[in-house]
């Protein structure tokens, strides 16, 4: 995560939109940016998404329906929004903010497409049918 620089953009205002799950914010320089709950939770900055290197992100499944619960303040430079998927580590620099806002097209078509060249989905998986219970001792009663 790149500090802030002299100059760079700050927020004047970030919204939560729950009903429609989008993030609003505004910056300083008049720009105004509507990130999805699922587009910032797919492009989380945490090592847990992004990997620790160049070609180790790993592919978000499911978070078609992701909410955010609730935002934390990070110092002056970020905040770190709490999903309801319980995703939490990831924190989210006014640059890194701004820079996901100017290339928000982009880079959902790129993540579309992985989803689509590995056959993910946007949609929560669906929970496999429960096995029936057995007994104590390993016999179906």
């Amino acid at each position: 995560m790149a500090g802030l620089q002299k100059g760079d953009p700050l927020p004047t205002e970030i919204k939560l939109h729950q009903r429609s799950r989008i993030l609003e914010i505004t910056f300083d320089d008049g720009q105004r940016f509507e990130l999805s709950y699922e587009f910032l939770r797919v492009h989380s900055p945490s090592a847990e998404v992004r990997g620790h290197g160049p070609g180790e992100e790993v592919l978000q499944l499911g978070k078609r329906d992701v909410e955010i619960v609730n935002v934390e303040p990070v110092g002056n430079y970020a905040i770190r929004p709490i999903f309801s998927d319980g995703h939490d580590s990831g924190l989210y620099s006014w640059d890194y903010l701004y820079e996901i806002g100017e290339r928000r097209d982009e880079l959902w078509q790129t993540y579309l497409t992985r989803l689509a060249v590995e056959g993910g989905s946007r949609d929560p998986a669906e929970l496999p049918p429960a096995a029936p219970k057995a007994g104590g001792c390993g016999h179906k009663h």
